[in-house]
């Protein structure tokens, strides 16, 4: 039944879902699913298998999936720019690269500072065109999503790519692995995941949250929520300012304030999530070893 998709924990959730819209499930064959991205004009959801170093395509007119790229050079996060165009997360090349229409790939960023990057993680882009990213290590820890190898920065922190001069910089540098990103409708705020509890038992499984400045520096980084089922992995935010976040037990919905509202009841560990369809009301879920969604009678932002 659609009604044991959900739990409700706040009368809030109620007005965020249908409850006989039932969590569907598109695809599966992953290692694991990472990175949704929806093109609008085609009507079609990109998202990264990276163990299995490879992309695939959801066509969503037709319901059929396929390989959109292989080999992927371990494609983690990726996003849609103002433009159209696809920008990815490179763990296995370390580099943040955009797709033209025309198919070329080009760098972003590969350095900061004359230093590799670890293994740039998930993406998002501003409407002022900045690029900004997270760059923990998961690429570089092992062979199994990347390459390993040793890291040549002093941490995992959050950068941003300049529109008009491709210029980098360090936004915030407290993090001991830091993963999704987003930013509220409005973009005065930005939210930022820790997953540093992957490589220290009792470490941060927390989202964060920072207000973005008039100059687009950034200010604050409380923390927004924690985790206690898996780790906050990707995230999106929808048009009222909720943020719709991954976790071991679904995906869970949190009020602006961050209270939680409750959760889409997904049965594989969720990884990433993004609003898609014509109306950008059917959120897409990338769990482990498979593709879902479902229909919500809310919008996402943008």
């Amino acid at each position: 039944m659609a009604e044991a998709d959900y739990e409700i924990l706040d009368e809030q959730f109620r007005r965020c879902i249908r409850r006989s819209a039932q969590v569907e499930r598109l695809y599966t064959g992953c290692r694991w699913a990472e990175g949704p991205v929806y093109f609008p004009l085609h009507r079609t959801l990109v998202w990264s298998d990276i163990p299995n170093d490879r992309m695939l395509r959801y066509d969503e007119a037709t319901g059929t999936v396929g390989t959109f790229r292989e080999p992927a050079r371990f494609v983690n996060g990726n996003a849609r720019d103002r433009e159209g165009r696809l920008v990815s997360c490179e763990q296995g090349s370390r580099c943040v690269t955009r797709t033209g229409h025309d198919g070329r790939t080009e760098v972003l960023a590969e350095r900061y500072e004359g230093k590799r990057f670890n293994s740039p993680n998930d993406v998002v882009v501003k409407s002022d065109g900045s690029v900004w990213f997270t760059d923990p290590t998961y690429g570089i820890d092992s062979d199994y999503e990347g390459h390993r190898a040793e890291a040549e920065l002093d941490g995992c922190h959050v950068y941003r790519i300049d529109p008009r001069s491709g210029a980098i910089r360090q936004m915030c540098d407290d993090f001991e692995r830091p993963n999704g990103l987003a930013f509220s409708p409005n973009e005065r705020r930005l939210y930022v995941s820790d997953t540093g509890a992957t490589h220290r038992p009792d470490g941060p499984r927390h989202l964060r949250v920072f207000d973005v400045r008039e100059d687009g520096t950034l200010r604050g980084g409380e923390r927004f929520a924690t985790c206690d089922a898996g780790l906050f992995d990707g995230f999106t935010v929808d048009a009222d300012g909720r943020v719709w976040a991954s976790s071991a037990d679904g995906v869970r919905c949190y009020a602006p304030d961050g209270a939680l509202l409750g959760k889409v009841r997904v049965p594989e560990t969720v990884a990433n999530v993004t609003f898609g369809g014509p109306r950008n009301n059917r959120l897409y879920i990338c769990a482990t070893t498979s593709l879902y969604s479902v229909l919500l009678p809310v919008n996402g932002a943008g």
